[in-house]
């Protein structure tokens, strides 16, 4: 899997690639699905969610350009997957579920795998975590209509958020905002289908 990100998909920073190495995916997935949790695709997981592919989960990792120290938000935890990622590239994460049952699944992942500066919580994720802010950098791991607004404001000055959007709930572009003293900046990464972002500041309720 790290070969193909490395050589295929030109995955070039050599901590997400190293963080890719370390966090064995299969543990994400349901048992049924272990013999495909390194494949370059989706997967279903619990809750009637996904785990992202691989390459989107070492892509958005490596748009946000996280020092060791950085302090990181992510929305969407979903399996617990990419918060792992971003713990071993990053200083601390702190995700937000909103599903009850994938936030308790994540959180008890990631103390298998004895990952301790990550904390997954459960509530509205579009609202952001004030509490822990400002971030360098904030993951969403779900399409949003539009950029959410309500996480640029919990980023300090040149931090980058990452995340899908899209009018359509089935297709979006990944987009970098990069926040700079007078607004942000926005860089378009092409293609890519998410879950649907359900919250105040989202989607109204998934189909």
């Amino acid at each position: 899997m790290v070969e193909r990100l490395k050589n295929h998909d030109r995955i070039a920073d050599e901590r997400v690639l190293a963080a890719m190495r370390a966090v064995p995916r299969h543990i994400f997935v349901p048992e049924v699905l272990t013999g495909k949790a390194y494949d370059d695709h989706a997967l279903p997981i619990e809750a009637g969610q996904t785990i992202s592919q691989p390459f989107i989960v070492a892509r958005m990792t490596e748009l946000l350009e996280l020092e060791r120290d950085a302090r990181v938000l992510e929305i969407g935890a979903g399996s617990g997957y990419q918060t792992a990622i971003l713990a071993h590239v990053a200083g601390q994460v702190f995700a937000i579920e909103r599903l009850p049952e994938l936030a308790r699944l994540a959180q008890a992942r990631l103390r298998r795998l004895n990952i301790h500066n990550a904390v997954v919580t459960c509530f509205d994720g579009t609202l952001g975590w004030n509490a822990h802010a400002p971030y360098d950098a904030a993951l969403v791991a779900a399409g949003a209509p539009a950029i959410t607004e309500s996480l640029i404001t919990q980023l300090k000055i040149g931090g980058r958020l990452v995340m899908p959007i899209g009018e359509r709930r089935d297709a979006q572009r990944l987009i970098r905002i990069i926040k700079t003293e007078h607004g942000y900046d926005q860089e378009d990464y092409g293609a890519c289908a998410f879950v649907p972002l359900i919250g105040r500041h989202g989607w109204s309720e998934a189909k």
